[in-house]
Order: structure tokens, then C-alpha cells, then sequence
């Protein structure tokens, strides 16, 4: 799966918010520096999607808010994608993207 992300640091907690255009909206309480909110999120989404982290990959975007993430064989889909993915049935595949 590939997620389009928003990415959100050094926010209050951390959370996947909504989708607006082709991103997904994720905060997370890390401060940005030095790719540690990248990090901390990547940590954040395996336990939402039940992977290991080594099974996110940060396509790229390590050092922006505008980020690409792969996650492999993901065992759970957050509410907010599953959601998404269910108004959207063009998205539904093997490389479903966020």
C-alpha cells in the first residue's frame, strides 16, 4: 500500500487525521528535526496498520511534511482509510494509494 502523506509535527499526540485531495493527514508529537518526526511516525503507523517498522518504508520525503510511505502487507486498516478506500473503489488494488 502506498500512503500520500501530510505529515503534521510536533503536534498535541498523535494521529491519522482525514484525507483532503490525495494526502493523508497524520500528526505525530515528535519536533521536526533531523528526520525524528519521520521516525516517530513511521513507528506511530506500524502499530496502527500492525506491521513492523522495517515494513514502512519512506519513499521519500524523510525531511519534509510531504512524504510517500510503503507499507507492506499491512494486517489492519485504520478506520480513516478503510473509509477512504470504500467511497473511492478505483483505489482498491495491490498498490492503493492515499
Amino acid at each position: 500500500m502506498i500512503l500520500n502523506v501530510l505529515g503534521k509535527p510536533g503536534a498535541g499526540r498523535d494521529a491519522i487525521g482525514e484525507v483532503t485531495g490525495n494526502q493523508l493527514n497524520i500528526s505525530v508529537t515528535e519536533a521536526p528535526v533531523a528526520g525524528r518526526a519521520t521516525d516517530h511516525m513511521v513507528r506511530f503507523l506500524s502499530a496502527q496498520f500492525r506491521v513492523a517498522v522495517d515494513d514502512i518504508e519512506v519513499v521519500f520525503g524523510r525531511f519534509n511534511v510531504n512524504k510517500q510511505l510503503r507499507i507492506r502487507s499491512p494486517r489492519r486498516l485504520p478506520p480513516v482509510i478503510s473509509e477512504h478506500l470504500s467511497r473511492e473503489p478505483s483505489n482498491i488494488g495491490n498498490a492503493a494509494q492515499v
